[in-house]
């Protein structure tokens, strides 16, 4: 964590080795002998979302997430709502979410243990730009050739229903009782620069190609930089940079020529 004095914290990355990462992190982070899955921001106490990039060269497992009211009773925690910001896609690359059509729980179960899951599911073509939104209880699954931004709910619950024959546990009982088991269409398009705009998080595009002082409201912020390089404040930023501006934050200088991600609750 870096910080200056008026409430402007860079954010510490946490690097998390995946059996489907990779090991080309570019132009985000140094390339990296371990197969890197996720890279966690934080060092920030009571941080109200969590930021992740994810580098995917093997298929996730199909998984869905608890919302607040189940992950309170089972896990004392919150729930999980998230959306994924496409950063870069290799050609035929996929996320899926949702079912192509309504489906029963029984069905649901005998599709996981039997792997016919990965047809019952609706995937959509994803390309550098796209964006999807993935409300708790949304069954969801993330492709092969992705590098992704994750902007979520503060919470790691999560249940496999299927893990293409992974030896990792499944979690069928719990999946059940919060699957969506209906159609849904994830795919997100931008109004206005808002990207997303649920009951946890609004998050916007923010372009920066002449000096601009921004002035961002009383709430605490996230500022992902996605592309490009430039300065806050004339401090350097570079794409794969997480800052958080605290509450009471005020007037800001932003320069240089990037793309950045701005979140708040």
């Amino acid at each position: 964590m870096n910080a200056d004095e008026r409430g402007l914290i860079r954010l510490a990355p946490t690097f998390k080795e995946k059996v489907w990462g990779s090991t080309h992190l570019e132009p985000f982070f140094r390339n990296c002998p371990q197969k890197i899955g996720e890279v966690w921001f934080g060092g920030v106490d009571n941080l109200p979302l969590l930021v992740k990039f994810l580098f995917t060269t093997e298929k996730l497992s199909v998984q869905v997430h608890p919302g607040d009211d189940y992950a309170a009773v089972h896990h004392n925690s919150l729930g999980k709502t998230e959306m994924w910001h496409v950063l870069a896609a290799e050609p035929g690359a996929q996320i899926a979410a949702g079912f192509r059509e309504t489906i029963t729980p029984q069905r649901l179960r005998e599709a996981s243990l039997s792997g016919e899951i990965e047809n019952l599911l609706q995937w959509f073509d994803a390309a550098p730009g796209d964006t999807f939104y993935i409300p708790s209880g949304t069954v969801h699954a993330i492709g092969a050739g992705l590098t992704l931004c994750e902007i979520q709910q503060h919470s790691d619950v999560t249940y496999r229903l299927y893990d293409y024959g992974r030896p990792r546990e499944l979690h069928l009982d719990q999946a059940l009782d919060v699957a969506n088991l209906f159609p849904y269409n994830a795919r997100r398009q931008i109004n206005d620069d808002v990207l997303v705009s649920c009951p946890y998080f609004t998050t916007s595009k923010l372009c920066i190609c002449n000096p601009t002082n921004y002035i961002p409201s009383g709430k605490p912020r996230l500022l992902v930089v996605v592309q490009g390089s430039g300065t806050l404040n004339r401090k350097l930023l570079t794409a794969g940079e997480v800052w958080y501006l605290e509450a009471g934050v005020r007037e800001t200088e932003l320069d240089g020529n990037f793309l950045s991600l701005e979140v708040s609750e």
